[in-house]
């Protein structure tokens, strides 16, 4: 096999050198910002401790009454950060998509002018393999949730035919998502009768949070 190359091939230096750069100021500016918040929240740490210590020694309150109290708030303010600030979201199990054997079998060429490829507009969290790969988009401010148009569609899709555009690449949900018994879709798969909520142009965000997601992907590394 030969191992030569055309000048195409080969990457231009000075391009990498540029990339290599944004990457450096990027990580620079990420570390910078990690070192002031770690800073602060030591300080406010060092606030805290010095004032319950304080407040226990002068008799004002005891220990216990601190630990009872920090539990209520644990569990308030960890319900507060669920609703308002997923974090990070991952997709569990991790599989490789590309061995994944539970894929859905559906006509989607014939039924993507009733259904409008709604389920392109489904929500969910991309894998680590997804993420490493560098093909599919995500949403910034949600890592690692892929990422929507602003017509609420996936951004691989293409918006004349409603295709996916990087079907080879595509996740693992949309591997294993079968839309037959899904009534935010379909009434009547058989019958290609429609949920009308699909009508309605705001669709999907007149749906509930649960309901726009689509169900979890049962691991299949078992199976084959």
């Amino acid at each position: 096999m030969s191992h030569d190359r055309s000048p195409s091939d080969i990457p231009d230096s000075s391009q990498q050198l540029v990339q290599f750069s944004d990457i450096a100021r990027g990580l620079a500016y990420l570390h910078t910002r990690v070192n002031a918040t770690a800073g602060r929240s030591l300080e406010s740490a060092a606030f805290v401790y010095a004032l319950i210590d304080l407040l226990v020694e002068t008799g004002v309150i005891t220990v216990e009454q601190i630990d009872d109290r920090k539990q209520e708030f644990v569990d308030r303010l960890l319900q507060r950060y669920q609703q308002h600030d997923p974090g990070v979201a991952l997709q569990e199990p991790n599989q490789d998509k590309y061995t994944f054997v539970q894929t859905a079998k559906i006509d989607c060429e014939n039924r993507v002018h009733l259904c409008k490829a709604a389920c392109c507009k489904m929500v969910f969290p991309l894998s680590r393999q997804d993420i490493e790969e560098g093909v599919i988009r995500w949403e910034l401010n949600k890592p690692y949730v892929i990422a929507k148009g602003a017509d609420g569609y996936c951004h691989q899709v293409d918006r004349t035919s409603l295709g996916c555009c990087v079907h080879t690449q595509r996740p693992i949900p949309c591997r294993a998502y079968d839309c037959r018994n899904d009534d935010r879709i379909w009434l009547d798969f058989d019958n290609g009768v429609i949920n009308p909520k699909l009508a309605d142009p705001n669709w999907p965000h007149n749906l509930t949070p649960d309901e726009l997601s689509l169900p979890e992907v049962a691991d299949d590394s078992s199976l084959g």
